[in-house]
């Protein structure tokens, strides 16, 4: 059998409909983000961004949130990355091969370092992977090792992955898998130095990567500052002078910062100005598709959405969701009502899949719902919080489900802030959030399986509403085995009919990427996932 191959930038392009469709890109830049190095010493301005405090180590086998994610992309290189349109390009990887899809030789490029001299070898990569997937490191990214054989997520496991030799790397899944190149561009998957097995809880402080930028220093609550990778001579080269991200707690205040000429990149516009900032911005306002998906989990410890009574009221809390209202007046349009668990902008989606009618708006049926709950095992005189942090523009639209939920189903119904970002994932993660709460999801590759797996998957490290399902499990390891795109995607609809009968999740809505930058910067790109390319970024 001739080998699959992923040989030189761009010769691995997975046409299949696993895959992102192109979106288009939004600014003064053209939209290629695959094109880099040439702008490399073309700016030397620092670039101020709109961020937040991470929650976690900025390691790969750590970080699974937005704030910490953005760093982690722009100090580490994995051996694929993805371009602007979520097409795999190769960064540290000379080829990736297989014969039968399940076998897979990588080779490296030579001449890679770490920002602290010491070379990227194919151990860098295979002793990050071992560490990231033994159950004993407690590591949030774990689950996304399970295609290799030798996982486990129940006990200690060493995953079948050796380093040949310094350039080489030797892989053995689990079940053949076609799109394992794919994985490759997400940040769990890239290489750790020797210093990190030194000295872990040093390294999470100051972490040493192989990635176009160098993090400088990070005051918690306050700011992390990137300045360029002298060592890093890869595709993503840096265009300007280092990259500041700055942790705001209200997301107006940093619109209003870019409006006044204080901040350059603007990642999410608030509520406030959705029906103005693009007539106020004209090209400098982005607001375009991506792979982002808002929801409301409903998570297992709350008793009263167990058993048939509680399946009854999360099918009552969706149909009292006005979907349609909220996205044309509150959002100006820059969302769309939720037709599955995915996205639009990923090939595979559909809107008709079976069970989908749970997302429409219709106040009779929720009504009828809840009061037959009600008969079956009686809440009494209910009031359903919905938590979300408060530091960015949820409570708008939070107030708004609310307003129907009170007015349909005859129930209270309030927002449960938590003051900040961090605040509201530890006590999400630890079970803490008496009610159902925010949930959003920004692909970590362009797939169906990315947005399914990883947050319904039993003992998935996202899957923050503990939910478990035999049969989802096993629809999603035949899906991922299929023999061919059409019908992995066939599965894949099959197990999101599984998530519309047991409801862990409530979708809302997709949410396009909408954000801005100021006229001091220029070649601004935002990813299909929603993120801005901060390395072309030109600033004078």
């Amino acid at each position: 059998m001739t080998p699959r191959r992923l040989a030189g930038i761009g010769a691995f392009t997975v046409a299949s409909a696993l895959l992102l469709s192109a979106c288009g890109s939004s600014g003064s830049g053209d939209g290629d983000s695959t094109a880099t190095g040439e702008g490399d010493g073309a700016s030397s301005g620092v670039v101020s961004v709109s961020s937040g405090e991470p929650q976690n180590p900025l390691t790969p086998g750590m970080t699974n949130e937005v704030y910490g994610g953005l760093v982690v992309k722009n100090i580490y290189s994995g051996l694929v990355y993805y371009d602007a349109e979520g097409g795999i390009q190769n960064e540290v990887a000379e080829s990736i091969e297989s014969e039968d899809n399940t076998t897979w030789t990588i080779t490296l490029q030579d001449g890679w370092t770490f920002s602290d001299g010491t070379p990227v070898t194919a151990s860098s990569f295979v002793d990050a992977w071992k560490y990231t997937a033994d159950l004993d490191n407690a590591q949030n990214q774990q689950y996304f090792f399970n295609g290799f054989a030798g996982f486990s997520a129940e006990e200690s496991s060493d995953i079948a992955v050796e380093a040949t030799d310094e350039l080489t790397i030797t892989a053995e899944l689990s079940a053949p898998a076609a799109d394992f190149p794919l994985w490759l561009g997400y940040s769990a998957f890239s290489p750790l130095p020797e210093a990190f097995f030194e000295d872990p809880s040093t390294f999470d402080e100051t972490p040493i990567g192989n990635g176009p930028y160098v993090l400088d220093s990070w005051t918690h609550d306050q700011e992390i500052n990137l300045v360029p990778n002298e060592s890093y001579n890869g595709p993503r080269a840096a265009a300007n002078g280092g990259v500041d991200l700055l942790a705001y707690t209200e997301e107006d205040t940093a619109y209003n910062d870019l409006l006044g000429g204080n901040l350059d990149v603007v990642i999410n516009v608030p509520s406030s100005a959705f029906a103005t900032f693009e007539d106020e911005l004209g090209e400098r306002a982005v607001n375009q598709p991506s792979a982002l998906i808002q929801v409301v989990n409903v998570p297992e410890w709350l008793p009263e959405f167990q058993g048939e009574a509680g399946h009854m009221r999360r099918q009552a809390i969706s149909h009292a969701i006005d979907r349609d209202t909220i996205t044309e007046q509150l959002f100006a349009g820059s969302r769309t009502p939720a037709k599955d668990f995915t996205s639009p902008v990923i090939d595979g989606w559909s809107d008709d899949i079976p069970g989908s009618e749970m997302l429409a708006y219709d106040p009779a049926t929720a009504k009828e719902l809840w009061d037959e709950a009600e008969s079956m095992d009686p809440v009494g005189d209910y009031t359903l919080n919905i938590a979300s942090n408060a530091d960015s523009d949820h409570q708008d639209w939070i107030d708004a489900v609310c307003t129907t939920i009170r007015q349909d189903l005859g129930i209270g119904c309030e927002f449960a802030p938590y003051t900040t970002f961090d605040e509201f994932l530890d006590a999400r993660d630890n079970g803490e959030v008496d009610g159902i709460f925010r949930g959003g999801w920004q692909a970590d590759w362009p797939s169906m399986s990315n947005f399914l797996g990883p947050v319904y998957g039993t003992g998935a490290g996202s899957n923050d509403a503990q939910y478990s399902s035999e049969e989802f499990d096993a629809k999603l390891a035949e899906a991922g085995s299929a023999p061919d795109a059409e019908t992995a995607t066939a599965l894949y609809k099959e197990a999101q009919e599984i998530l519309f009968s047991d409801l862990p999740g409530i979708p809302l809505w997709y949410q396009n990427a909408t954000g801005a930058f100021s006229e001091n910067v220029e070649n601004v790109v935002f990813g299909w996932d929603s993120d801005p390319i901060l390395y072309q970024i030109t600033k004078e």
